[in-house]
């Protein structure tokens, strides 16, 4: 891979977006984009403007090193050198996106629950007759690390020709210690070798494993599983970020999810859970009380519930993707972000829920939950990396943020959105840290 000048010449949109307010930490205005600035204006009324992230060869370090019009950006790096210049005319120049939550390391799909499901059986229905996530435990514990690896290898590899360039990848199809620490490892390793940025998520609360009860998993887990990643992550054998919980009614109820997460914060992990999706579990609340980063689905959440995670700043991540297929009601993103809560997007990419897509996701939110593009774009790039504690790095084009981008054949951004299901034929380059990791060599014209 060669480091990579973006350069945006001609008539090339680029959406750049501010993102943390100097001093706070937080992210400046990230439910109303009217009000997000670029030297002043707000960022689509540059878009016409002619912009472009730069990362020079020698200073390779995959870091955005410059924005702004063309003749500026060629006179202050007249002198330098550059391995790759991309001709972005009558394209446009995006932040790579953010996958806020997803369940990417498993084996055994399932494909035959969709017939049960389009018949009317619900996620619970499913899941006490055996399916559901107790079936993918099974074929996942029974499945080696390299097996493991392999699928998400190439889950990862989809996920990035969509246009995503950080995600956030779940354990929680082990439930036993061991299953767990497999798929950690599992995520470790690509940590390692792929360009694709990753947030490592312990979910090992994912659901009540046959056999016990809810306390005695949330004592197993308080007791065995998180001491033993402690340890690893000392030994530096793996980097987790999060620990996720499933608080929901007949699974880990309010106290118990309370319990787990207290002490997974005690040992370092950003809360990022899942909380009021099937029934209202007041989890909202309860996030915003323990600080989390994040609390995922809320399609069940209440006034209260919304009322506290803008207060907290503790993002919602939506997951279009879920209500759709298990035909929810949708998540009450218009009151969300009325309300200021900082709302993020998600694929929720698992067994259940199919979709490697971010562009996919953006469009079912702007349709199904009233999100309007500008939104959308918002909550698929600097509000899903701040529910990842990343908006500092990355999720918007700035000077000294990663260089992370997407280029599309398309003359406005809009597009990425417009085009249900279209981006095979958008997307032209997906550049991380500056670095082209995908060029897509049989691009259609619109």
């Amino acid at each position: 891979m060669h480091s990579v000048l973006a350069a945006a010449l001609g008539l090339a949109q680029v959406a750049t977006m501010m993102s943390v307010s100097e001093g706070t930490g937080y992210p400046r205005c990230y439910t109303s984009p009217c009000e997000r600035l670029v030297s002043g204006v707000p960022w689509w009324d540059t878009l016409q403007s002619v912009a472009s992230p730069l990362y020079p060869r020698k200073h390779s370090d995959g870091f955005i090193k410059a924005i702004g019009p063309t003749e500026a950006i060629r006179s202050q790096f007249s002198h330098a050198e550059f391995e790759t210049v991309i001709d972005c005319s009558g394209k446009c120049v995006l932040p790579g996106f953010v996958d806020a939550h997803t369940h990417p390391v498993w084996a055994g799909d399932r494909v035959h629950e969709f017939t049960m499901k389009l018949a009317g059986a619900s996620y619970m229905d499913v899941h006490q007759a055996g399916g559901g996530i107790n079936f993918t435990v099974e074929h996942t514990e029974a499945a080696s690390e390299e097996e493991l690896f392999h699928s998400f290898k190439q889950r990862l590899e989809r996920m990035l020709r969509a246009g995503t360039t950080l995600v956030e990848c779940k354990s929680g199809y082990g439930l036993k210690l061991d299953t767990e620490l497999k798929m950690l490892r599992v995520i470790e390793r690509a940590q390692r070798e792929m360009d694709i940025g990753i947030s490592s998520t312990y979910c090992g609360a994912h659901s009540v494993p046959k056999g016990k009860t809810a306390k005695e998993a949330t004592d197993d887990i308080i007791e065995h599983h998180l001491p033993a990643l402690k340890q690893m992550a000392l030994n530096g054998e793996i980097h987790v970020d999060n620990i996720d919980v499933f608080c929901e009614k007949g699974v880990f109820d309010l106290e118990s999810t309370r319990r787990i997460l207290v002490a997974g914060k005690a040992i370092g992990l950003h809360l990022n859970f899942h909380g009021d999706e099937l029934n209202p579990m007041n989890a909202a609340e309860l996030g915003a009380e323990l600080g989390a980063l994040a609390v995922s689905h809320l399609e069940e959440i209440n006034d209260k519930g919304i009322s506290a995670l803008a207060a907290a700043k503790c993002s919602a991540i939506l997951l279009p993707t879920t209500a759709y297929i298990l035909r929810l009601k949708q998540p009450r993103a218009r009151d969300l972000l009325n309300a200021g809560v900082i709302v993020s997007l998600g694929s929720d990419f698992n067994p259940n829920a199919y979709c490697f897509s971010m562009p996919m996701v953006m469009h079912l939110s702007c349709v199904n939950m009233k999100m309007s593009l500008k939104e959308a774009l918002a909550a698929a790039t600097i509000n899903a990396a701040y529910s990842l504690g990343k908006s500092h790095t990355h999720g918007s084009l700035e000077v000294g943020k990663q260089g992370d981008v997407v280029i599309i054949n398309a003359p406005r951004w809009e597009h990425v959105i417009y085009q249900f299901g279209g981006h095979q034929e958008l997307i032209e380059y997906v550049a991380i840290k500056g670095n082209i990791v995908y060029k897509n060599e049989r691009i259609l014209s619109l």
